[in-house]
């Protein structure tokens, strides 16, 4: 179809991983480099995934096999929300409902579902695979983050609208198709992000759909989709996802799982990105009421000793940069006790 005027341009794809020399992928290829990636087949000699690209049925068995009964977080969204975890028209309230199933109640439920035209979407949300599916861990690793702890989602045609996760991403779809809508961090302003402590499972999201892009109320997302990364991924495909890109993911078949795992390359002393939300909601605190001047002022504060380079430190003797210092566990502690001594 050819674009009319006024018409929301395609969106780029996501850029794929080429192998240099046959080298397997690694994390080099991603940590650092602020980009996302498609890792096609991945996972594809994964049991489960050559059990998902024979059929549903033999997927969803072998998961039944692997349930140990525990119950699971599950939203069931309502029909009319036509499959999109939000917020109500006013938000009021949100499009879906909150359950705890075993795993397998939910596999029967998405089965009968797929019978249905007016079936309402529900999936299986972030479940810890230790603690529901412990014995799928033995024959599907990922080496690459041997430490990190995978989750899963299973479910219909659902769609979890843009938002961004603070830590390191790899998701790996183990059955069905998801289509990955990527932004990068700067389009904050043309997403229409939610409130922060009001928002669906947890995470902030976009008001605005990226499949209603002339909404009135919203004119800006039309900027945020001029610079749109998408991708497809079908079963043994993953992708990466850098911290604070957004992303908005849509399930495009009746059953559709995933596996991911979130992770941080940087954990100092148990610190870690957690801590860097927490410190939004101190910034919110400490800044937002105080005169415009001061708000600038405390801008540039920041900018120079937490986001500055060590060009900006080059005039102090490193032995004397104190909590300017590299994280050593005694940078720390004067961290933590000037902290202390402010509040």
């Amino acid at each position: 179809m050819s674009e009319s005027a006024g018409a929301t341009p395609a969106p780029a794809a996501i850029e794929e991983y080429r192998p240099v020399d046959g080298r397997p992928f690694s994390l080099d290829d991603v940590v650092g480099h602020d980009r996302p990636l498609v890792i096609r087949g991945l996972v594809r000699d994964w049991p489960i995934v050559k059990l998902a690209l024979q059929s549903d049925t033999a997927f969803a068995q072998r998961l039944a096999e692997l349930d140990n009964g525990t119950d699971v977080s599950t939203l069931m969204v309502a029909p009319e929300a036509d499959g999109m975890i939000g917020y109500a028209p006013e938000l009021d309230g949100f499009s879906y409902q909150h359950f705890k199933v075993p795993v397998t109640l939910g596999l029967q439920r998405l089965a009968k579902y797929s019978r249905r035209d007016d079936a309402p979407g529900m999936v299986i949300q972030s479940a810890r695979i230790r603690e529901c599916l412990p014995g799928f861990l033995a024959d599907h690793a990922l080496p690459l983050l041997p430490g990190v702890e995978p989750r899963i989602w299973i479910g219909n045609r659902v769609t979890t609208p843009t938002h961004f996760d603070s830590m390191h991403n790899i998701a790996c779809v183990v059955c069905g198709v998801r289509r990955f809508t990527l932004f990068p961090p700067d389009q904050l302003p043309n997403l229409y992000i939610g409130p922060l402590d009001y928002a669906p499972t947890g995470a902030a999201i976009s008001m605005a759909r990226l499949d209603q892009p002339h909404d009135p109320r919203f004119p800006r997302l039309q900027q945020a989709l001029a610079v749109a990364q998408v991708a497809e991924l079908h079963p043994g495909d993953a992708i990466y996802m850098p911290p604070l890109w957004w992303h908005n993911v849509e399930s495009l078949q009746d059953l559709n799982a995933l596996v991911n795992y979130w992770w941080s390359p940087v954990d100092v002393d148990g610190y870690h990105t957690g801590h860097a939300k927490a410190a939004l909601y101190h910034c919110l605190l400490a800044f937002r009421a105080l005169p415009p001047a001061e708000r600038v002022h405390w801008r540039n504060l920041l900018n120079h000793y937490v986001f500055g380079d060590e060009e900006s430190l080059a005039h102090i003797p490193e032995q004397r940069r104190g909590v300017l210092g590299p994280l050593t566990p005694e940078c720390i502690e004067l961290l933590k006790q000037g902290a202390r001594n402010h509040l």
